[in-house]
């Protein structure tokens, strides 16, 4: 710090200055983010239908020995996105099914919140038919989706230069027909049931509700911007001068000792 200040004495000046010239080019980034934003914030109204189930089709299969239990349920195939169905009073051995000739997207892990390493972009399988087994009984669920792009459901952000071109663009996002929509549910059972399982299905309509500028508080992203430049000056801005000071104290220390020895030396004579 002492040989920086040596070649250049306006070091000092030079860092305040750049300090300055930081937080007036953070300032106006804040600004033009709060006065002339592109992005815009639209929002969904969220539609769940439980559906009402009739008496299934009861299907005996002697040869097999098993029963299979079968549900047709027609769902709202405007801007369909949830599926979830679940299956209890099960005898040990049941397999579940969820069937879509339109094919859904779904995975074991799906609806878990406690996994917040799953992704279903990543994991999801879409399939027309997805099969869960209980083999102890257990109650089954089983969540699915028609799309994993989040930006069908449950609101989003998008670009554009006015606020015509962002609506536009967010209803195309949110605008799609899942068809066909009939689901099928099916439950084979071993050996010759008599009571069908209790099953329950709930479908998940989204459509668009309202879009809005994106905006952030000015005075509060300065202050923070503010701090930021603060702290990152002070973490290199504080050593330096703690060492640059420290030397200045130990150059005058030893300025003191030699003058006292040349002193001594003189009387010495």
């Amino acid at each position: 710090m002492k040989k920086a200040l040596a070649q250049n004495p306006n070091l000092l000046r030079t860092l305040l200055g750049l300090s300055v010239t930081l937080i007036i080019l953070l300032s106006y980034a804040v600004y033009g983010a709060t006065v002339s934003p592109s992005y815009y914030l639209y929002t969904t109204e969220t539609t769940e239908t439980n559906h009402a189930l009739g008496e299934p089709i009861r299907i005996y299969q002697e040869s097999s020995n098993t029963t299979t239990w079968s549900w047709n349920i027609g769902a709202n195939s405007s801007n369909l996105t949830w599926v979830h169905l679940s299956a209890n009073e099960l005898s040990s051995n049941s397999k579940v099914k969820l069937i879509n000739a339109a094919g859904l997207y779904s995975h074991r892990l799906l609806g878990v919140e406690s996994d917040q390493a799953f992704s279903c972009a990543e994991q999801c399988q879409k399939n027309s038919t997805h099969e869960v087994e209980s083999s102890d009984g257990s109650d089954v669920v089983i969540h699915a989706l028609t799309s994993y792009d989040p930006a069908r459901r449950n609101n989003g952000t998008v670009y554009g230069s006015d606020l015509a071109e962002a609506t536009s663009k967010a209803r195309a996002l949110i605008e799609y027909q899942h068809r066909p929509s009939i689901l099928r549910v099916e439950i084979i059972e071993e050996g010759n049931r008599m009571t069908s399982p209790e099953i329950m299905l709930v479908t998940v309509n989204e459509e668009f509700e309202s879009i809005a500028v994106f905006s952030v508080d000015a005075a509060t992203e300065f202050v923070w911007a503010l701090a930021a430049v603060v702290g990152c000056f002070s973490m290199v801005l504080i050593p330096s001068f703690t060492v640059y000071f420290a030397a200045k104290a130990k150059e005058k220390k030893d300025q003191v000792k030699l003058q006292d020895s040349e002193n001594q030396v003189k009387e010495s004579i």
